[in-house]
């Protein structure tokens, strides 16, 4: 029988509430330190004054914000109250957040003072940091609250796309369905570790490391937002031993050689990057910087959960560039048309974390299959031994003269190219091929590859149609919101010097 029933009821209260629960790095201008106890209070504190506001079961409540611990009391509060959580990227133009608080019909909004002017003007707001009529502290009702108990399936939150390839989509997740992803992931002794969490809490990886975090009674080191440099001296100050993070932030910080170096990064025991590939350069450089530290290449989705994949059931070493082998209570496997007896295809996964769908959008064909598997998108090899690899995602994947491309299978040839640190393939437009494949590279600290050498090396190490028509070095590359690259900007930014060239 599960220890929880509520997401938004997690903290143990039979458990040391003096112990740090966060360590807030951005929320004010100083640090602040809240316990579990004072992280507790704020938490029903909310539950109970929206309840008071007379919202009814099921209503949802939007979150606008940077990372602060205001926030995590916000997310808690509203489920514990039996309202639905709905975390909005704070970086979206306007246009889209008021798209995305119409989408759910948000009632009220928690938000920061820089996206205070981002709230419609018909949704009542509440500001953290504002010490006005309208602001959290004087909105919270202090007392206990009783976490209500959700119905099988209740929904608990709803967590937006990026809307990479369309308007975001609102996945729906129910209490049930997260409660099992912490408990799941949860293990005896992780109460002894602090997770520095820099990655957006709008976005599933921080989420549901933080639920993970509370419920194990650990303690978070809580960043804004990520810069590399601040990353590097919270790791050297707050001594975390649990890093997470999508692959582009690791890169960055990496980069950052003379803070690297001034920086006591002994601390870190444990590095998982997901959300996004790891390429073996990455990898190999990750372990140089973090010797003592275990590192993983995970792999989740919004619609499905972070638990996918673990360790081999016969204690294999997993390959570098693997994501792992099928966790034991999670059903996966690969598809090709009509075809499910393969060992390269789209990776279909069936397990407890699966979404209820998507909210207020009949125009998207539901991904769920008719017996319950989850329809990801992103295409997957399996070896003799069942290690997964990932390929790339069938958004991603473009047509070249007749060949399909899927340009994380490109990057990371390029980038065990000696001189390669980092490497972007993208398509632009071709009047013979359709599309031709072109890359950005950030070259590896005192290195100045050519063109031409990569171009040769391409030929060398893959198809003919792979290899880059255009090879364009930079000395960083553009962000989503996510973290994650801007392939977007990315593909205007070639189109146009493609343009040029031409």
């Amino acid at each position: 029988m599960s220890a929880f029933s509520n997401l938004g009821d997690l903290i143990g209260r039979d458990r040391d509430l003096s112990k740090v629960a966060v360590v807030d790095l951005g929320g004010e201008e100083t640090p602040r330190e809240f316990t579990y106890q004072e992280l507790d209070a704020m938490t029903m504190g909310v539950a109970r004054a929206l309840t008071k506001r007379g919202f009814a079961r099921g209503d949802r409540v939007a979150i606008l914000s940077a990372n602060r611990a205001e926030y995590l009391a916000a997310y808690f509060g509203i489920m514990r109250a039996g309202f639905v959580a709905v975390p909005v990227n704070y970086r979206f133009p306007k246009a889209t957040i008021h798209s995305i608080l119409d989408n759910c019909g948000a009632k009220l909004v928690f938000c920061d003072t820089a996206s205070r002017e981002n709230c419609p003007e018909g949704i009542p707001a509440i500001t953290f940091g504002d010490e006005s009529r309208d602001g959290f502290d004087r909105f919270v009702d202090p007392g206990f609250f009783e976490a209500v108990t959700p119905r099988p399936e209740e929904p608990a939150m709803f967590l937006y796309t990026s809307g990479s390839t369309g308007i975001p989509k609102g996945v729906v997740l129910s209490h049930r369905s997260h409660i099992w992803v912490v408990e799941t992931r949860l293990a005896p002794g992780l109460d002894r570790h602090r997770y520095l969490i820099a990655a957006p809490l709008y976005h599933m990886n921080a989420l549901a490391l933080s639920k993970l975090a509370c419920a194990a009674h650990a303690t978070i080191v809580l960043l804004p937002r990520f810069e590399a440099k601040s990353y590097i001296q919270a790791i050297g100050r707050y001594r975390p031993t649990w890093l997470t993070a999508v692959p582009p932030m690791i890169a960055m910080m990496l980069r950052e050689t003379d803070a690297m170096a001034r920086a006591d990064l002994s601390s870190v025991e444990f590095i998982r990057m997901g959300s996004a590939p790891v390429s073996q350069s990455l990898m190999e450089a990750t372990r140089r910087a973090f010797p003592k530290a275990a590192i993983t290449n995970a792999y989740g989705t919004t619609e499905a959960g972070p638990v996918v994949f673990g360790p081999h059931p016969k204690g294999l070493p997993q390959p570098e560039s693997s994501v792992g082998y099928p966790h034991p209570q999670v059903q996966l496997r690969l598809a090709d048309g009509g075809n499910r007896n393969v060992d390269e295809g789209v990776l279909e996964m069936k397990c407890p974390a699966v979404m209820n769908g998507y909210h207020n959008r009949p125009d998207v064909p539901s991904p769920i299959t008719a017996d319950g598997f989850y329809v990801t998108g992103d295409v997957f090899r399996r070896d003799r031994d069942g290690f997964y690899y990932f390929i790339g995602r069938t958004d991603d994947m473009f047509v070249s003269g007749g060949e399909n491309i899927y340009p994380a299978d490109v990057e990371r040839m390029l980038e065990k190219h000696p001189d390669v640190g980092q490497a972007v393939v993208i398509p632009v437009d071709d009047d013979i091929k359709g599309t031709k494949p072109v890359a950005f590279v950030i070259p590896k600290a005192g290195r100045a590859p050519t063109e031409d050498a990569i171009k040769a090396y391409a030929l060398a190490n893959a198809p003919a149609y792979q290899h880059p028509r255009f090879v364009w070095f930079v000395d960083e590359l553009p962000l989503a919101s996510t973290n994650k690259v801007d392939r977007g900007a990315l593909r205007k930014l070639a189109q146009e010097r493609v343009g040029r060239s031409e």
